[in-house]
């Protein structure tokens, strides 16, 4: 047995109308005649809400002694054997008396879902057990009645029962909520003002959560790929450690603060490798980023602000977030730092926001991978060590301590040569053994002050000096080489790995990939160029940045691939070091712009295949249902002119009534058949022009039965921006397949209203309806659902109908009706020039 459906009615407080909005919907359910009950209904003597019972049947209640008092709870087992396709169940987080079915009537709803029973309940947001704390802090009232939010999250259907503040107090003064000696502690206590607004902004936001859900999944069926709303973009700067995991969360709360906020996390490592970020913590922040929504961006740059700074603009970067730095304050001797600098050269144009971490101000520590080739400061402290620190140190000896023996100052001289080369590398070492042997000669090498040498030990001594200092300056140097080539072949990896798995596993487009290059190289431009023969023009096949080169020729850089294809970049001169990975990047972007082309074939011949299915499918319709109508006007015709027979006036009637019904259905036919033509082939030309619905949707009707349709169109809709004769086609198709499959008594109902910025038209049968894996094939061409209970067709209305809603800038899509049939709603855009700003929200909204 199928599970029942549940729809809830939630409320922001006591008193909005979700019972009444509940028994509503119950009436109307009733008169499409299905089969209805009240299980429980909880009207607190409110004279509205009882007198709305009437009509209803109404399960008796259960009754139970607890502490000497009798109570009432609903019966379940009642329901149950009763088995109504609706139960009407008020109250959803009531706890039942001790010695009920079940303690909560959750529980009792959930008992009658699992039995196929449709349940419609009510509940408020207060009781929600996620938001108790969040009522308490605002109400000062503890809710002990709950209901977990999984419940009311898995249900089918949540409307928002919405009322202002000032409304419902007005409604609480009538005393149409309370009797009139509770009115004026409720309106000073709980229904204060402020109370109400924050329980009604939490009840919008829960449900916002739910029309958040729909409106991504609207979205991309209908491939709609602007941005509704303003959208923030921001750049998470990641140095690879472990603040980075609370820089992303905060991006990530701040982008959710705006419409379609993005977040993008970008590490950027200097061009001889990484320097001091741990593989391990980019892996987990880069796993956290994508969790949350955002994507990670590796670029290369050795000047990080600069860098940071041309990645954020060149992705339209609306704000930056950087960690307050981990240097102690020491270390602000040399050099402001990152996070101001960026702070500082960032403009008017990107805000610049310095997250604070447990990490600031307590430095870096030892790098987990350590950096690869000496950088510029160290090299200047080389030297500063190895040139001033031997006069330094010779003043020390001279002047401000005694004599310690020519032996132990060379080991001074050399523990300085040994310290510069350390830090600066192997031109600051020799520098420092040069300037100390010489200082040595000159200070401490009888005769002093002259350059002559008397001992000839104290010559082996300088020479061994001076060539431990140069090999131990070249020791440093080699492993400070190797150390950076280790450091570039690893970040080269890193970047070659995330490119062949984003490409093999079909994730890359041609234009993110060349955006990929132009980002890791910090180029301007980046462009694939290819041509057909050695004296053919180039052409681009997909380029990315600001004015892409055209020629090979006219790049900063270009690397070949194969004989008619290159990669081209303009921005800098890169170093013949970075053309390997540069290389592969051009080898794999002609493996995408491949593989898009073949998917483009793939997609040529399944339109081919298409094409081939409609015309199969054509030629059975011409084959049978153009035939039919044609056979019956023939048969008719021949009866007229047989000289045989003697027909009466009434016969003659009815042999001229068939021709022209067999006409009427050919000239539909083949109507459609020629709408269905020009949509294929792109040839509908719309003209958009205001139209009133009352002008479009009587003349729709005119190919049905007059007592077929009942018609509910306001006369206070606003004006819609249509092609008056392609919307009244569309109209016309959706409403003869509604009658089509309608039963013979139940008329078809075509209604509208307006939603925002649009005018909704809707058609309701009360036919067989179509499940949910069908409601999309049934608008594709020559397709029909089950068996047409009146009438033939080639099975082409609904797709022109749908052709003709988008070619106007509208939609159409199928619900189920409730209570069983079909629904089709059309939507179509309103007057741009009469669109006006929505009244106060309506009693009901569906999330």
């Amino acid at each position: 047995m199928a599970r029942g459906k549940l729809r809830i009615y939630l409320g922001a407080a006591p008193g909005v109308g979700k019972t009444y909005a509940m028994l509503s919907e119950a009436h109307r359910r009733i008169e499409r005649g299905t089969d209805c009950v009240v299980a429980f209904v909880e009207h607190h003597h409110r004279p509205r809400t009882e007198v709305m019972l009437h009509g209803l049947e109404e399960i008796s209640r259960k009754e139970i002694e607890y502490r000497g008092s009798t109570f009432t709870e609903m019966d379940v087992d009642a329901v149950l054997r009763r088995a109504p396709a609706v139960a009407l169940v008020d109250e959803l987080a009531h706890t039942n008396i001790p010695g009920s079915r079940n303690t909560k009537r959750w529980q009792d709803v959930e008992e009658l879902l699992a039995a196929g029973i449709d349940v419609v309940s009510t509940v408020n947001i207060q009781h929600l057990e996620s938001l108790g704390d969040v009522v308490e802090s605002i109400t000062g009232v503890r809710q002990r009645e709950t209901v977990p939010d999984e419940v009311v999250r898995r249900a089918d259907q949540i409307e928002l029962v919405d009322m202002s503040p000032q409304a419902l107090r007005r409604r609480m003064a009538h005393g149409n909520i309370y009797k009139p000696d509770k009115v004026d502690a409720a309106l000073s206590n709980y229904f204060r003002p402020g109370n109400l607004t924050a329980l009604r902004e939490l009840a919008l936001l829960w449900v916002a959560d739910r029309v958040d859900a729909y409106l991504t999944e609207y979205r991309s069926a209908h491939h709609v790929s602007t941005i509704w709303g303003s959208r923030e973009r921001i750049v998470v700067g990641l140095t690879g450690g472990p603040e980075g995991s609370t820089l992303i969360r905060r991006a990530a709360r701040l982008a959710e603060k705006g419409a379609g906020g993005e977040v993008l996390a970008v590490y950027i490592s200097r061009s001889d490798g990484l320097t001091a970020a741990s593989p391990k913590e980019l892996a987990v922040q880069r796993t956290l980023v994508e969790d949350l929504g955002g994507t990670f961006h590796q670029v290369v740059g050795d000047d990080i602000p600069v860098a940071l700074l041309d990645f954020s603009r060149g992705v339209n970067a609306t704000q930056i977030v950087l960690g307050v730095s981990r240097r102690r304050s020491w270390q602000y001797a040399f050099g402001p730092g990152v996070g101001a600098t960026v702070a500082r050269d960032s403009g008017p144009d990107l805000d610049v926001h310095l997250i604070t971490h447990d990490e600031a101000g307590k430095g870096r520590g030892l790098p987990v991978a350590r950096g690869a080739r000496l950088g510029r400061t160290r090299v200047m402290w080389g030297w500063l060590v190895g040139v001033l620190g031997p006069v330094l140190l010779t003043w020390l000896l001279t002047s401000a301590t005694p004599s310690v023996g020519l032996a132990n100052d060379m080991l001074l001289f050399l523990t300085l040569t040994v310290a510069a080369a350390l830090v600066g590398g192997l031109l600051p070492a020799l520098a420092s053994a040069v300037v100390g042997s010489l200082l040595l000669n000159w200070y401490f090498t009888p005769p002093v002050h002259t350059l002559t040498i008397a001992d000839p030990k104290n010559i082996v001594a300088i020479a061994i000096f001076v060539g431990v200092a140069v090999s131990v300056a070249s020791v440093v140097d080699l492993a400070a080489r190797r150390t950076h080539q280790a450091a570039r072949l690893r970040a080269e990896s890193e970047i070659l790995s995330f490119l062949a798995g984003n490409v093999l596993r079909g994730e890359t487009s041609l234009e993110e990939l060349l955006e990929r290059v132009r980002e890791t190289f910090g180029m301007e431009s980046a462009a694939l160029l290819e041509r057909a023969g050695e004296t053919d023009p180039w052409t681009c096949a997909g380029s990315v940045g600001p004015r892409p080169c055209q020629d090979p020729d006219d790049a900063d850089v270009d690397v070949p691939v194969g004989d008619h294809m290159s990669l081209a970049l303009s921005g800098r001169v890169l170093p013949a070091a970075d053309r390997r990975v540069l290389a592969a990047f051009a080898a794999q972007a002609a493996v995408v712009l491949d593989r898009q082309r073949l998917r483009q074939e793939a997609d040529q011949a399944k339109e081919l295949a298409e094409g081939n299915r409609i015309r199969t499918a054509l030629l059975a319709a011409v084959s049978h249902d153009l035939r039919t109508p044609l056979a019956g006007i023939k048969a008719a015709v021949t009866s007229l002119r047989s000289d045989d027979v003697e027909w009466s006036e009434e016969d003659q009637a009815d042999l001229l009534e068939a021709i022209e019904e067999g006409a009427d259905r050919l000239d539909h036919l083949v109507g459609n058949l020629l709408d269905m033509s020009r949509l294929q082939t792109g040839t509908v030309t719309p003209i958009l022009r205001e139209t009133d619905l009352d002008e479009v949707v009587p003349m729709a009707l005119g190919g049905v039965p007059e007592d077929s349709v009942e018609l509910d169109i306001p006369e206070t809709l606003p004006m819609v921006h249509v092609d008056r004769g392609l919307l009244e086609r569309a109209v016309a198709n959706v409403v003869e397949n509604a009658v089509k499959y309608s039963p013979p008594q139940e008329k078809v109902l075509v209604s509208a209203s307006a939603i925002a910025d649009r005018v909704e038209i809707r058609v309701v049968d009360q036919g067989p309806g179509v499940p949910d894996d069908a409601k999309d094939r049934i608008f594709e061409p020559f397709q029909r659902y089950g068996d047409s209970p009146r009438g033939n067709g080639v099975g082409l209305g609904l797709a022109v109908a749908r052709g003709f809603a988008e070619a106007v800038g509208g939609t159409l899509s199928a619900e189920d009706t409730p209570g069983g049939g079909l629904t089709m709603v059309l939507s179509v855009p309103t007057a741009p020039q009469r669109r006006t700003e929505q009244p106060d929200l309506p009693a009901t909204a569906t999330s």
